[in-house]
């Protein structure tokens, strides 16, 4: 069987006035990333644990922030062109856990729109993404509001394989 797991981890800084994209998703705030892109860290980590996963590199390789292809640039399109790559490879996602750790806002009543925008965008189930929110118990530089970070975990399949097919 040719199962293989990334893992992959984001950080940005937060000031004042910046939107907050989260998950493909706007979440309501004083404060957004600073970021080259839009600053999305649960997609930049999702796109780091697919590369990682083929080992393809990292998100700086196939997206750098150096490039003005991708100033400003909607995270879920990058995500999409990560869930390509992973195709072209011979693969599918079979699924992916997202932490994402922020002092605030509260981020609960956006979850499942976050979880059916990156499904989406995958192009998998709903039920095959999960994304959980945590704080820092205002610990560190998330604790103290100077940035959000995240984590992801994803599994990936040939898809040659049955495991897709049940």
């Amino acid at each position: 069987m040719d199962i293989r797991v990334g893992n992959g981890y984001d950080v940005h800084a937060l000031a004042e006035g910046l939107p907050l994209w989260l998950g493909g998703v706007r979440i309501e705030s004083e404060n957004g990333c600073v970021a080259h892109s839009d600053g999305d860290v649960a997609i930049h980590a999702l796109c780091d644990a697919l590369l990682g996963a083929l080992a393809l590199g990292d998100i700086g390789k196939h997206f750098p922030d150096t490039s003005a292809e991708f100033k400003g640039i909607d995270s879920k399109i990058l995500l999409k062109r990560t869930t390509d790559l992973v195709h072209e490879k011979g693969y599918r996602i079979g699924n992916a856990d997202i932490t994402i750790a922020m002092q605030r806002p509260r981020l609960a009543p956006y979850i499942m729109s976050m979880r059916e925008t990156l499904a989406g965008v995958m192009e998998i189930p709903v039920s095959a993404v999960s994304v959980k929110a945590t704080t820092t118990e205002r610990l560190g530089f998330v604790g103290r509001g100077e940035g959000c970070e995240a984590y992801a975990t994803v599994l990936v399949k040939s898809e040659n394989e049955s495991f897709f097919e049940k």
